[in-house]
């Protein structure tokens, strides 16, 4: 994890929830669309709870989500959408998050190349050898080292709200107000339900988007959803000191597969400018502006996020 960012600023690499949208799909698709199937991939010495969305045979897209979040925060009509596009669409928990396994809170016996190692446990589990690859703040952390350290596996890059892995940039830490809500984490009971599901809360309305509305209400219930789905979120907070990255240190500028970098104007964990240096960085690489965007995947935005992630996935494996 990038120097810059410390302890309590690791505290965050959350998104808010997104939940309906409406976007126009042909029949075939929307069948396709709608088909699922569950797994548990067993690997690693973990288990990885995983779900699909669409044909088996249509252009895999594995999403990896970013810290202490569940695999419910690539929500599920945004999965679709993918998967309508004639994509092959796995989400999956992140060990500590969801249904995944879980270690003792404190610090965690794995890092960020542990969790890339997961993805491609995943990859394995379905018979696929090369994924478009699409990672969100943490997630896509991992996803950069997933492609760095094992650039037969993935086929293309897709990066959202994200900063660049082992490059020594200087590059601005979160924003004052990010900053101020986070130290009252230090005083969160992450075992109590309330307290933790509140501040989650709390911390998705500073990390919104500054173009749309803020849906306190339903934001809390999808997040006291997913709290009683994942048996709490005391594990999760392992994210909080996850490390990792240091054998693929300077290496982001060799990437050669398709890169695509979506980043928010108005993200205060990762500012606009973190997007920009891993764009910079990779030659060729496609640099998506989400005006007013936080750091979340808001379903006004959807109409933006869905068809890059579509267009960047339609390079050849």
């Amino acid at each position: 994890m990038p120097d810059h960012i410390n302890t309590t600023s690791r505290r965050r690499f959350l998104l808010s929830a997104a939940v309906l949208a409406v976007f126009g799909a042909t029949p075939g698709s929307k069948a396709m669309a709608s088909k699922t199937t569950t797994k548990t991939v067993r690997a690693n010495g973990v288990e990885i709870v995983t779900e699909t969305f669409g044909e088996p045979s249509a252009p895999p897209v594995l999403l990896i989500m970013g810290a202490m979040a569940s695999m419910l925060w690539w929500p599920e009509d945004f999965c679709r959408l993918i998967a309508a596009s004639s994509r092959y669409v796995i989400r999956y928990d992140n060990r500590d998050t969801g249904l995944s396994t879980k270690f003792a809170p404190g610090k965690p016996p794995y890092s960020m190349d542990d969790m890339a190692q997961d993805a491609i446990a995943v990859l394995d589990a379905y018979g696929i050898e090369k994924a478009h690859v699409v990672g969100m703040s943490l997630g896509g952390m991992i996803a950069q080292i997933l492609a760095l350290s094992a650039p037969g596996r993935v086929a293309s890059l897709t990066l959202v709200s994200t900063t660049p892995i082992g490059l020594d940039l200087d590059l601005p830490p979160p924003s004052p107000a990010y900053m101020e809500h986070a130290a009252t984490g230090e005083g969160v009971d992450w075992s109590d339900r309330a307290q933790s599901t509140g501040f989650i809360a709390g911390e998705a309305r500073v990390i919104a988007s500054t173009a749309h509305p803020h849906d306190a209400p339903k934001t809390l219930a999808f997040i006291e959803r997913d709290h009683d789905r994942s048996g709490g979120y005391l594990s999760a907070t392992n994210h909080f000191m996850l490390a990792g990255g240091e054998a693929v240190k300077g290496k982001l500028p060799g990437l050669n597969v398709p890169l695509t970098v979506i980043h928010g104007t108005a993200d205060p964990i990762f500012q606009i400018v973190h997007g920009k240096a891993i764009a910079d960085a990779v030659k060729g690489s496609t640099y998506v502006v989400v005006e007013g965007g936080g750091h979340e995947l808001h379903e006004d935005d959807w109409g933006v996020v869905v068809p890059a992630i579509v267009k960047n996935s339609a390079a050849p494996r």
